[in-house]
């Protein structure tokens, strides 16, 4: 059982929703060059249904391959999660490595607060890295 389940970080409520893999490299070439950085972020569809997410409910937002992370204006994928978060409808973001996610400051701190507010947690290969305080966001 792996150790998110036996603290109990992974509710229910985080279930009902999607997991969403985030996949993402800065530069064309990046993707080229560092294929195996690729496949394990695909890989982490697999790590989303062994914390208990059916497949079927496991998305893949992949739209920034190739693009940098500096600004989020440019990131068509990463407006896509943020809806998707600020919606509700995502319980878990995974993804190799958080910084993945948002590199400038103000939009790293943003994804943390609507996780937060939306109840949606945060994990890597390593872990579930952010849970939501108790009571921020009841569905």
């Amino acid at each position: 059982m792996p150790r998110e389940r036996e603290q109990g970080k992974i509710l229910g409520r985080h279930r009902d929703r999607l997991a969403v893999v985030y996949v993402r490299q800065s530069t064309r070439q990046q993707v080229l060059d560092h294929g195996e950085s690729t496949r394990l972020q695909y890989g982490l569809v697999e790590r989303a249904v062994a914390l208990g997410w059916p497949a079927s409910r496991v998305i893949v937002i992949d739209e920034d391959l190739g693009r940098s992370a500096a600004t989020a204006a440019q990131r068509p994928g990463f407006a896509r999660l943020v809806t998707k978060i600020t919606m509700g409808h995502v319980g878990l973001v995974l993804g190799t490595e958080m910084s993945r996610l948002a590199r400038a400051g103000r939009d790293w701190h943003q994804l943390i607060e609507l996780c937060s507010l939306s109840g949606t947690l945060l994990a890597d290969t390593d872990g579930v890295t952010m849970e939501p305080p108790p009571g921020v966001w009841t569905p």
